[in-house]
């Protein structure tokens, strides 16, 4: 019979090991660091909710999403409608209906709307998407992306088109933002050990056998799919909460392609990699970002040329490709601990048996 230090190796560890790296990072850069480096850790913590967002159905189902930013935009400007000033909203968007222009709700309903608003997209556009798989899943989101895109692009009444909505709350700080993550991870590890998760991994790695087993896929990818864009959408509200703005162009190729990256680092399917994948790129682009700006040794300075963080990203994404193609975490959780301290347990309870 399982003991209970086995069940705390392979069903707690591997979330609290997350939970525990999280904690220690946030806690490092409230004491140690300035605001700069708080800044960054903040921003760090929104893209590990998107990633891990990312991740709760690309990881689970295997089929590659380009489309996901689509659900981060939305939950961006649904928030954005509602936390604005009236003032604001009445002079830039006067298309808003009645309710959203005269209103402004609070921060805690504006999140909680935005992310079922996010949720019932992601269920609309998955009834007909989720029955294609492969590339053809892959193309027909970002299909949808490049939709979302154009559509709050001209729409100057309600979105105000390429201008950028501003004077939103900042109030995602950095333990905001560590909520939020917590939020994510706790959301997407619950699902991936739950029956649902369980299914939808069975047909990722056989889909005629889980078919065979009586696995109904296209029920169990669309609930991941809408699972997976309420947690974006998280990240989205966030992230407009963050820099106190909404712009279109935020929620386009660029964000696209740096999410995908930090899930491919990392590993997209284990929620270790999401989190490893963010923080690994995160920190290199950081790095980078600093050797463009000009590092002064006294006797010399060291400047790099713009455009270096988009090479040395691409330079470690080909990297992990070609040598570690499962990511850095071969698409396992953190288990070390929780193993140590299973064992350490069991050599416990048999010297007190002896």
């Amino acid at each position: 019979m399982e003991g209970w230090a086995d069940i705390f190796a392979r069903r707690v560890w591997p979330l609290l090991s997350l939970v525990l790296l999280l904690s220690a990072i946030v806690l490092l850069a409230a004491i140690a660091g300035g605001p700069l480096i708080q800044r960054t850790v903040t921003e760090a913590l929104i893209m590990i909710v998107l990633v891990v967002g990312m991740q709760i159905f690309i990881g689970n189902s295997g089929v590659v999403s380009f489309g996901h930013i689509s659900f981060m935009a939305i939950a961006a400007y649904a928030t954005a409608w509602q936390t604005c000033c009236p003032a604001f909203k009445a002079a830039i968007l006067p298309g808003l209906p009645e309710f959203l222009a005269q209103n402004q709700v609070s921060s805690l309903a504006a999140v909680v709307t935005s992310v079922l608003l996010a949720g019932a997209f992601a269920f609309a556009i998955g009834l007909p998407i989720i029955r294609l798989t492969g590339i053809g899943a892959s193309i027909a989101m970002f299909a949808v992306l490049s939709i979302v895109n154009t559509v709050y692009s001209n729409w100057d009444s309600v979105t105000g088109g390429e201008s950028s909505i501003i004077g939103l709350p900042t109030y995602a700080t950095m333990p905001v933002a560590f909520l939020g993550a917590l939020v994510a991870l706790t959301v997407a590890y619950f699902y991936k050990f739950s029956r649902f998760g369980l299914a939808l991994r069975a047909s990722r790695d056989d889909e005629f056998a889980a078919r065979a087993a009586g696995v109904n896929v296209y029920w169990h990818r669309l609930i991941a799919f809408v699972l997976s864009g309420g947690v974006v959408g998280l990240g989205g509200v966030l992230h407009a909460h963050f820099i106190g703005t909404v712009s279109i162009d935020a929620y386009w190729i660029g964000i696209t392609f740096i999410t995908l990256a930090m899930l491919v680092v990392g590993g997209m399917r284990s929620l270790a990699g999401a989190v490893v994948g963010v923080v690994m790129i995160s920190t290199l682009i950081e790095l980078l970002r600093q050797v463009e700006k000009g590092l002064d040794f006294g006797f010399f300075k060291l400047a790099l040329p713009p455009g270096v963080q988009e090479i040395g990203l691409a330079i470690v994404l080909l990297a992990i490709l070609i040598y570690r193609p499962s990511g850095i975490t071969r698409g396992q959780e953190f288990t070390l601990g929780g193993q140590i301290f299973a064992r350490f347990k069991s050599i416990t309870m048999s010297s007190r048996d002896s």
